[in-house]
């Protein structure tokens, strides 16, 4: 006598599915033996996954205590702050952290600015984090940025912009490890 093997109910679901439905058979077709049951709620785009990025919040705007706006705007974008902290920078930390521009000429004045004052580090997590964050910020020149950015809302100039956040994926892996070990990180 065989044995029978336990069948997942998810496998169920989307085999009735694509059984009565036709429209459903490409879709939720077997890929590599598997059932994709995110192909049957989007069957034209992949679910956004879910990733962090890396946020400063600049002494610029901790000097004139913007920190609890400037949350209130990520977490209207639809960011979770996983992981922040209020801290002065050292000039290193500085330096480390802004080395890709260390041949820039305004690379002393970026690092002292960021030395003048408390920052507050963040990690922050969403679906599609770093191009949401982005987004959130604005441009750079404030006076470019849309309407509701942060940069629009809070900052006093290009230098003075009151956030900086992660440009790639990589960047903010790497910029989330500076400041923060795993264990900081709430989930």
């Amino acid at each position: 006598m065989a044995a029978l093997r336990p069948i997942c109910a998810q496998k169920l679901l989307i085999e009735f599915k694509r059984r009565r439905c036709p429209r459903l058979q490409a879709v939720a077709a077997p890929r590599r033996g598997r059932y994709s049951a995110a192909s049957l709620i989007t069957p034209n785009r992949k679910p956004l996954p879910v990733q962090r990025t890396f946020s400063i919040i600049k002494p610029d705007a901790t000097e004139r205590n913007l920190t609890g706006g400037i949350n209130a705007v990520i977490e209207k974008a639809g960011l979770r702050i996983i992981a922040q902290r209020r801290i002065r920078m050292t000039r290193e930390q500085a330096e480390r952290f802004y080395g890709v521009h260390r041949e820039r000429p305004f690379f002393g004045e970026l690092v002292d600015f960021m030395i003048s004052g408390p920052v507050v580090v963040q990690v922050l997590e969403g679906k599609d984090a770093v191009a949401k964050y982005r987004e959130v910020m604005g441009a750079t020149n404030p006076a470019q940025a849309a309407d509701g950015t942060i940069r629009k809302l809070f900052a006093k100039s290009i230098g003075e912009n009151s956030v900086h956040g992660s440009d790639s994926d990589e960047n903010a892996a790497l910029e989330i490890a500076q400041f923060f070990s795993e264990a900081d990180i709430a989930r």
